[in-house]
């Protein structure tokens, strides 16, 4: 006797527009965390990261001469551009914000997950009657809520 093949199990093909947000989320607290920007603002901010010349200060009184050491500029919101044009100094400045943000971010990570998982829970007959009543009708089985 034959042996039956066993079907296979189907993915759903639908987008969800609640995962997508809550993805959306966790991206803007990584970003903001590490990199001090939005992740729109990741991709499209302008490339202004970089170092001050260093400055001699000349002591009149007693003719001495003193180098200041340069700043850096643009750390505030590093964008892609930042990276590929000072690789260094970005990556410096990514893991020193991710250093000091480690532990505001893993507590927005949490509370992101705890309220995502309560609301669907809470909301989960009007998301359905959304899903079926507006989104299947009027936009197809590809989009849901």
């Amino acid at each position: 006797m034959a042996r039956k093949k066993r079907s296979r199990s189907r993915r759903r093909t639908s987008f969800s527009v609640l995962n997508a947000l809550e993805a959306y989320v966790y991206a803007t607290i990584l970003t903001e965390g590490v990199a001090g920007t939005s992740p729109i603002g990741l991709i499209t901010g302008k490339t202004d990261l970089g170092m001050t010349a260093g400055q001699t200060v000349t002591d009149s009184w007693h003719g001495t001469q003193q180098l200041t050491s340069g700043s850096l500029t643009g750390a505030g919101e590093i964008s892609l551009g930042d990276i590929m044009s000072e690789p260094g100094l970005a990556l410096n400045q990514m893991s020193a914000n991710f250093q000091s943000n480690l532990a505001p971010m893993a507590i927005a990570a949490f509370t992101t997950s705890i309220t995502f998982r309560v609301g669907k829970r809470l909301l989960r007959k009007p998301i359905s009657n959304i899903n079926r009543n507006i989104m299947k009708p009027a936009l197809g089985a590809g989009i849901r809520l």
